[in-house]
C-alpha cells in the first residue's frame, strides 16, 4: 500500500493515540474534533488526556508536521471513524455520532478511498453506513472500500497495545477487508485476522460481554461473602489455586466506555436470546447501588454509636486504577449518591484529576486525616499501603 493520507474523526481516548501512532510512522494524519479546545491543545503538541508515552509522541508528530488537528475535516485517502457510541433510553445503542461523522466524510470521498469504523457499534452498523454512502454518493458504489476494525486496548497501555495486539478486520466485501489489512499493517505488529464486517462488530461486543459476565460472577460472590462474613479476597485466592479456576477480582461495579456499554448492544438487538448477558449487566450495575447502601448503613451505625454524623471519604472516581477516565464510572456514581444522601460531610478524592464540575475534590492526605469512614472505590496505586487506622469499607481490594 502506498503511503496514504489519513483523517481520523474523533480525538478522544482512542482517536488521539491512534493519530499519534500513525503520525510517528511518518504518515500524514489530520485529527478532526468538534471541540476547539482539544484542537488547540493538540496543535501545541500537548495532550488533553492521560496516557503514558502519548505526550512525547504527539509532540514529535506535530513538530515533524505529520500530525495536525482541525475543526474542519480534511480530504484524505483513509477515513477512520473513532467517535462515541453511547446508549440512549432503555439502554438502546445510539449510533448518531457514527452517522454524523459519516455524513461529514461524504462530500470528501473519492474513488479508491478506505472508510473504516473503529467505534464500537451494533451489528450491521457498517453495512448501514455503507448504504448511507451509496444513497448519497451512488457514483462511488463499488469504487470505495468500507470496513470495520474495533480497537482492543487497555487505557494506560493504549500505545503499546495498539501495536502488539491482534486485530479483527472485517470489510463489507473481500476487497475492503484486504485494503483495511494493508492499512493496519503499516503500524500494527499484531496479527491481522480477516473476517466480514458483521463478525468483526459482534467480536468486539462479545469480547466485552464475556468480561462483563466474569466480573459479574466476582461481584455477586462479593455480596454473598459479605452476607456470610467471609473474606472474598481470601476466598478467591484459594479458589484460584484450582488449576482450571480463574475468578476475577470484584469491584464496586463496572465502568468505562466498553464493558459497561457494549453488552447492552447485544441485549438490545437480541432481547429474547441474551439472558446471561443481560443478567451480568444488571448484577454489575446493582453492585454500585449495593456499595452505596452498605456505606450509608455503616454511617448510620457510626452515628448511633458515637452520637454524631461521620465524615466519609470516597477514595477514587475513575472507572479503573491509575487513569483519569471517568466514563461510566461506578465509583463516580457511588460518590455522587453518597454526597447526595449521607447526613454528614463527604470528602471526595481522585488523585488523577485536578478538578471536577460535580465534586469539590480533597487531597488524599487531608481526607484520610479528617474522615471517620474511608470508602475505597478505586484501587489506585496511590492508595495502596496506606495505614489509616480508620473504619474502612474496601470495595476494590485496596486492603486485600
Amino acid at each position: 500500500m502506498q503511503t496514504p493520507k489519513v483523517s481520523i474523526i474523533g480525538m478522544g481516548y482512542i482517536g488521539l493515540p491512534t493519530a499519534a501512532l500513525i503520525a510517528n510512522k511518518q504518515i500524514e494524519v489530520n485529527g478532526y474534533d468538534i471541540n476547539p479546545h482539544v484542537i488547540e491543545i493538540i496543535n501545541k503538541g500537548e495532550i488533553h488526556i492521560i496516557e503514558p508515552g502519548l505526550q512525547e509522541m504527539v509532540k514529535k508528530g506535530v513538530k515533524e508536521g505529520f500530525l495536525k488537528a482541525s475543526s474542519q475535516l480534511q480530504e484524505a485517502d483513509v477515513y477512520l471513524i473513532v467517535v462515541p457510541t453511547p446508549f440512549k433510553g432503555n439502554n438502546e445503542p445510539d449510533i448518531s455520532f457514527v452517522e454524523a461523522a459519516t455524513r461529514n466524510v461524504l462530500p470528501l470521498l473519492k474513488e479508491g478511498d478506505l472508510y473504516i469504523i473503529e467505534s464500537t457499534s451494533p451489528v450491521m452498523t457498517t453495512e448501514k453506513m455503507g448504504q448511507l454512502i451509496a444513497s448519497e454518493r451512488p457514483e462511488l458504489v463499488g469504487k470505495i472500500h468500507i470496513a470495520y476494525c474495533p480497537e482492543r486496548v487497555l487505557p494506560g497501555k493504549a500505545l503499546e497495545e495498539m501495536v502488539v495486539n491482534d486485530r479483527a478486520i472485517g470489510g463489507v466485501d473481500d476487497k475492503a477487508t484486504q485494503k483495511a489489512c494493508e492499512f493496519y499493517s503499516l503500524f500494527v505488529n499484531g496479527e491481522l485476522h480477516r473476517t466480514n464486517a458483521r463478525t468483526a462488530e459482534m467480536c468486539k461486543l462479545v469480547e466485552n460481554s464475556s468480561r462483563d459476565v466474569q466480573i459479574a460472577f466476582a461481584n455477586e460472590l462479593s455480596i454473598i461473602c459479605d452476607k456470610a462474613s467471609i473474606n472474598v479476597w481470601e476466598l478467591i485466592e484459594l479458589a484460584n489455586k484450582h488449576p482450571r479456576v480463574n475468578i476475577l477480582q470484584p469491584g464496586c461495579g463496572v465502568g468505562g466506555h466498553c464493558i459497561a456499554v457494549d453488552p447492552w448492544f447485544i441485549v438490545s438487538d437480541y432481547p429474547e436470546q441474551a439472558h446471561v448477558i443481560r443478567q451480568a449487566r444488571e448484577i454489575n450495575d446493582y453492585k454500585a447501588d449495593w456499595c452505596v447502601e452498605k456505606t450509608l448503613k455503616t454511617a448510620l451505625v457510626f452515628e448511633v454509636k458515637h452520637g454524631r454524623q461521620p465524615v466519609i471519604a470516597c477514595m477514587g472516581l475513575a472507572f479503573k486504577p491509575n487513569i483519569d477516565d471517568l466514563r461510566e464510572s461506578p465509583a463516580k456514581y457511588i460518590a455522587s449518591k453518597i454526597v447526595a444522601e449521607a447526613r454528614g460531610e463527604v470528602l471526595v478524592v481522585e488523585p488523577h484529576i485536578h478538578e471536577h464540575a460535580s465534586f469539590s475534590l480533597t487531597a488524599q492526605e487531608d481526607a484520610i486525616e479528617k474522615a471517620d469512614i474511608i470508602v475505597w472505590l478505586v484501587r489506585h496505586t496511590d492508595f495502596l499501603d496506606n495505614k489509616t487506622g480508620k473504619l474502612e469499607l474496601d470495595f476494590c481490594g485496596v486492603r486485600k
